[in-house]
C-alpha cells in the first residue's frame, strides 16, 4: 500500500472513530506538542498547560484509588484470617488443649512466630499445675502487664500496643527473646475480682508489628479470647 493511500487510510479511520486519538494519552500529548512547536516560542497553549495539569490531577487520583483498593483487599484479608483464628480457637475442649492450640494452629494462622498468655498471680510459676500447662501460660507478679505495656512510658498503656520489643521481654519469652524482634501486646480484662492479663503475639520480623498499623482486628481478638478465658477460668 502506497504511503498516500496509507494515510488516507489512517484519516479515515480517525475519522470515524475519534476516540482511538482521544483515549491515548501518548498520542494526544504528541499532538499538543506538534501543535505548540507549531505555534512557536512566543505563544503559549493554555489549553495544553491546562491539559497538562488534568492529567497530573488523574494520575494522583489514579494512584489514590489503587491505593483504596490495596488498603480494602488487605483488610479484607485480615478480616478473613482473623476469622479463621477465632473459629480454631473455640475448637478445644479443655484448658491444656485451648493453650496448645494456641501456639501451634491459631499462631500459624496467624503468621505469629510465638504466643503467650500472661496471667498476673501471687502464685509462683513453679507450681506443678502451672508448669504442666506448658510454655504459653506465663506467671507473673501484680502490676507487671501494666508496666511491661508502658515500656518505659508513663501513663496508662492501650489496650493494643504494638512495638518492637523491649528490654526485659525475656520474661515472657525466656530463650525466645534472643530471637522475637517485634510483638502485639493485648491487654486481658478476666474479670472484676481476677487480676489483668495480657495475649502476646511476637514474630521474628522486626517490622511485622509497628505503632503505625491499626488495631482494631486485633482488639476484636483480644476480646474474644478474655470471654473465652473467663469461661475457663469459671
Amino acid at each position: 500500500m502506497t504511503e498516500p493511500a496509507l494515510v488516507e487510510q489512517l484519516r479515515d479511520k480517525i475519522i470515524s472513530d475519534p476516540d482511538v486519538i482521544l483515549e491515548d494519552r501518548d498520542l494526544m500529548r504528541a499532538l499538543i506538542a506538534a501543535n505548540e512547536a507549531a505555534m512557536g516560542g512566543n505563544i503559549v497553549d493554555l489549553r495544553g498547560a491546562a491539559m497538562s495539569r488534568l492529567e497530573a490531577r488523574l494520575d494522583r487520583l489514579e494512584d489514590t484509588h489503587r491505593s483504596v483498593i490495596a488498603a480494602a483487599y488487605e483488610n479484607l484479608a485480615g478480616t478473613n484470617q482473623i476469622h479463621r483464628a477465632v473459629l480454631r480457637m473455640l475448637d478445644p475442649h479443655d484448658f491444656q488443649s485451648f493453650l496448645s492450640n494456641l501456639a501451634t494452629e491459631v499462631a500459624e494462622i496467624l503468621r505469629v512466630d510465638a504466643v503467650r498468655l500472661v496471667l498476673e498471680s501471687h502464685q509462683n510459676e513453679n507450681d506443678p499445675a502451672l508448669r504442666q500447662l506448658g510454655e504459653v501460660l506465663c506467671v507473673a507478679e501484680p502490676g507487671f502487664i501494666t508496666e511491661y505495656m508502658r515500656g518505659g512510658r508513663g501513663g496508662q498503656p492501650r489496650q493494643v500496643v504494638l512495638r518492637q520489643t523491649v528490654p526485659g521481654s525475656e520474661a515472657i519469652f525466656g530463650e525466645a527473646a534472643n530471637w522475637v524482634r517485634s510483638e502485639a501486646l493485648m491487654q486481658l480484662d478476666l474479670g472484676e475480682v481476677r487480676l489483668p492479663g495480657m495475649l502476646v503475639m511476637a514474630a521474628e520480623d522486626p517490622h511485622q508489628f509497628k505503632p503505625s498499623q491499626g488495631t482494631d482486628l486485633l482488639a476484636f481478638f483480644a476480646g474474644v479470647f478474655e470471654r473465652t478465658m473467663r469461661r475457663w477460668l469459671d
